[in-house]
């Protein structure tokens, strides 16, 4: 790209009430609860952090082998392994309330009920931005997939999540379903302030010399490079069907990455498993976006949104 570039573009984004200095956030279960990342990146330069999934009660998580690599991308199991709400309250959130990018803290639950009382529980909590709603994760038996892959249900917990705060609201979406385009309308429709898509998708590796599964819970959820095609065709249809913020998520590495995310509509887009390589990722893939959007004229980061080109 051409290093003379002019005036430098607004990088500020909305998603409700939430505002974000620029689009870029790290996504749940790849960066922790921030401080983590704290001693190997300018944390404050995100525009925000999604915390890892947070449940009412401590879960254990999924045994391990946890992690499995595959061409273009990993295998996950972890389970959604998290110390509870009482603790993060206590002990994470102190801390991430201190930091300058927006708290988007990442919920799940295994019922409606735990859902509701969650949420009531951060309402009442200083420091929280937003809430992510996690329908969609394909790590556990129960809760998660159930919710995430039924039009109805996924309403059902977007609407008493809606119900039981102010803050703005955010729904994660599964792509381990027949039509994302018609469960994202559905969700929408209840008051939520955007979505997140997507999750990871459903995988097996096995090891051929045994037979047996790569990761301890046997199947795991794929991310990286290899789902983003996927990724970016599903933010494309659900944009064609809502009109509320979508953000962008799976197997964002580069800034061109993100730039295809923005063309399909996205307005903001998550880092997930490229931090694990590299912790500085998302900040690289800040850089070059402001510097191909001053390059290109861009003013803001709504001239890139929703410029794809399809053949009539």
């Amino acid at each position: 790209m051409n290093s003379t570039v002019s005036q430098a573009p607004d990088m500020r984004v909305s998603i409700g009430s939430l505002q974000l200095a620029n689009p870029v956030m790290v996504a749940s279960g790849t960066f922790g609860f921030g401080q983590e990342y704290a001693d190997l990146m300018d944390i404050d330069a995100l525009g925000a952090i999604v915390t890892k999934g947070t449940s009412l009660e401590p879960r254990k998580g999924n045994p391990a082998p946890r992690t499995a690599e595959t061409p273009a991308g990993m295998l996950n199991s972890v389970g959604l392994e998290n110390p509870g709400i009482e603790i993060f309250i206590s002990d994470k959130l102190p801390w991430l309330h201190k930091a300058r990018p927006a708290v988007i803290v990442n919920i799940i639950g295994s019922t409606i009920r735990d859902y509701a009382e969650i949420t009531a529980r951060l309402d009442a909590a200083e420091g929280v931005d937003a809430l992510e709603v996690n329908i969609s994760c394909p790590n556990v038996s129960a809760g998660g997939i159930a919710f995430g892959s039924d039009a109805q249900a996924a309403a059902e917990v977007s609407r008493v999540v809606r119900q039981q705060t102010n803050k703005p609201v955010l729904v994660k979406l599964t792509p381990n379903v027949t039509d994302i385009a018609e469960i994202a309308a559905r969700v929408a429709e209840t008051g939520i302030n955007g979505l997140t898509l997507i999750n990871t998708l459903k995988g097996l590796a096995l090891d051929y010399r045994t037979g047996k599964p790569l990761l301890g819970n046997g199947i795991g959820g794929l991310s990286g490079p290899a789902i983003r095609p996927v990724a970016v065709r599903a933010v494309f249809e659900v944009c064609q069907v809502v009109d509320i913020p979508v953000v962008g998520c799976g197997g964002i590495v580069k800034w061109p990455d993100a730039v295809e995310f923005f063309r399909a509509g996205a307005c903001a887009i998550q880092v997930g498993s490229a931090t694990f390589r590299n912790p500085g990722a998302a900040l690289e893939i800040l850089d070059g976006l402001k510097e191909y959007m001053a390059e290109i004229g861009c003013t803001s980061v709504g001239d890139l949104v929703g410029t794809v080109q399809m053949d009539d």
